[in-house]
């Protein structure tokens, strides 16, 4: 597998553009039923990360930008999942790309439990190459039962899992928490200018969005809207794809 930053791009120029940042795994395996929920009203760009042990947040922010000018994306909207929220606010900072919007699904500011995130990457440090693909197993089987409504997410489960197995998988995922522990952008969300909406599932105990919220409507000035849907967990995207895709389409619509 090619150890680079990766896109694909589905839909026309004409559409809005929507840029989608993935969380933890680092790739566009669990993207597939909010893609087809979609039904064609955005172009839809899909990111998977390189396994790098060295990258800082805005390392991963320029090869994002890179990636996109030389695909001829110009401007569009980011929407980070999880730790993609991490680099889609690198990207605000820098404003190099033209970002029209910014969505946060599952994701985050300033992490509310960072000493969860260390404790999260010191276990994943010293866990066993043998026993990670174990537990990667024991997920795919779980994940059949909880997208079984999902093909489209179903369809990759296998490409999921090979992912997982290789070793550097661990370390690269390893190194996104100690990137997420070290990150801080509460000054980059609070003097962006660029509209800011939230989106995540009322079961998150990965980023207990009540804080989030919280934050978000005390110091940034451009959040424009926060939904919590009652039927998804942290995986929002994935987990309620219809509802995602609508709500994420409304947003752009209406702004």
């Amino acid at each position: 597998m090619a150890e680079e930053l990766q896109l694909r791009i589905h839909g026309g120029v004409s559409l809005p553009t929507l840029i989608y940042l993935p969380g933890l795994h680092g790739d566009w395996t669990l993207i597939g039923s909010f893609r087809q929920a979609l039904g064609g009203r955005a172009r839809f760009v899909e990111v998977t990360y390189p396994r790098t042990l060295r990258w800082s947040l805005d390392d991963y922010a320029a090869a994002i930008e890179t990636a996109l000018a030389q695909r001829g994306v110009a401007r569009g909207w980011l929407l980070g999942e999880s730790y993609g929220s991490q680099p889609l606010w690198a990207l605000a900072r820098r404003g190099k790309f033209a970002a029209q919007g910014l969505i946060l699904a599952g994701g985050f500011v300033k992490h509310p439990m960072r000493w969860a995130v260390r404790l999260a990457e010191k276990t994943t440090g010293r866990i066993s190459n043998a026993f990670f693909v174990r537990v990667v197993f024991s997920y795919a089987k779980i994940a059949r039962f909880r997208y079984r409504r999902s093909p489209e997410v179903l369809s990759t489960i296998d490409e999921f899992v090979a992912r997982r197995a290789e070793g550097l998988d661990r370390r690269a995922a390893q190194h996104r928490l100690h990137l997420i522990a070290e990150s801080d952008p509460r000054q980059i969300a609070g003097r962006t200018e660029l509209p800011v909406f939230g989106l995540t599932g009322w079961l998150d105990p990965v980023v207990p969005w009540p804080w989030v919220r919280r934050w978000l409507r005390q110091n940034c000035p451009t959040l424009r809207d926060y939904k919590v849907l009652p039927g998804a967990d942290h995986n929002v995207l994935s987990t309620a794809p219809r509802e995602s895709a609508e709500q994420v389409v409304r947003w752009i619509e209406d702004l």
